[in-house]
């Protein structure tokens, strides 16, 4: 018996029990978009070269699926990497908006955290990116190592895997 000219008995040999996948929705969703963030390339300061660095071939942030795009329409993570000042804020919320859901933001080093050095006396500094947008993941340091961030990359990557995309709808 054939099957659009496949014969039947290849098909039967050809999966074996161990092949069989089975998941749910949720899980592969997650597992697809942690494995595939595209993060906007949007440096603010001295934490910006960091973030570079980490993009460069000594910490290959290729093999954690991660590639940087250049415009918001094309990312779904944004890495706020150094001082925020209050003439930025409405252009870091701006492009968050312009950026597809679902979308995540890592706060990398003191001053995108709590305003750094610049909290106290600075009048011109936002006091933490978290008041202009929401932050999924903060990684700490003046400025932080590439392997900090890299840290706060695979964190996000476990809150991605593990969060719900589909609602359960009871009638």
């Amino acid at each position: 018996m054939t099957l659009q000219g496949i014969e039947m008995g290849f098909l039967e040999h050809s999966f074996s029990s161990d092949s069989v996948l089975i998941t749910s929705i949720d899980e592969a969703v997650g597992w697809a978009r942690k494995s595939s963030m595209w993060p906007m390339g949007f440096g603010l300061a001295c934490c910006a070269i960091e973030m570079m660095a980490a993009g460069m071939p000594r910490f290959d942030l290729d093999r954690l699926g991660v590639f940087f795009r250049p415009s918001p329409r094309q990312s779904d993570l944004m890495i706020i990497s150094g001082t925020v000042t209050l003439k930025m804020a409405s252009r870091v919320q701006r492009l968050y908006e312009q950026m597809p859901e679902p979308r995540y933001v890592i706060s990398m080093g003191s001053c995108a955290n709590s305003g750094g050095p610049y909290w106290q006396h600075g009048y011109h500094v936002v006091k933490g990116v978290d008041r202009i947008i929401p932050v999924d993941v903060y990684v700490p340091g003046c400025p932080p190592r590439p392997e900090a961030l890299i840290e706060g990359l695979v964190l996000l990557q476990q809150k991605i895997q593990h969060s719900k995309t589909f609602a359960k709808v009871e009638a």
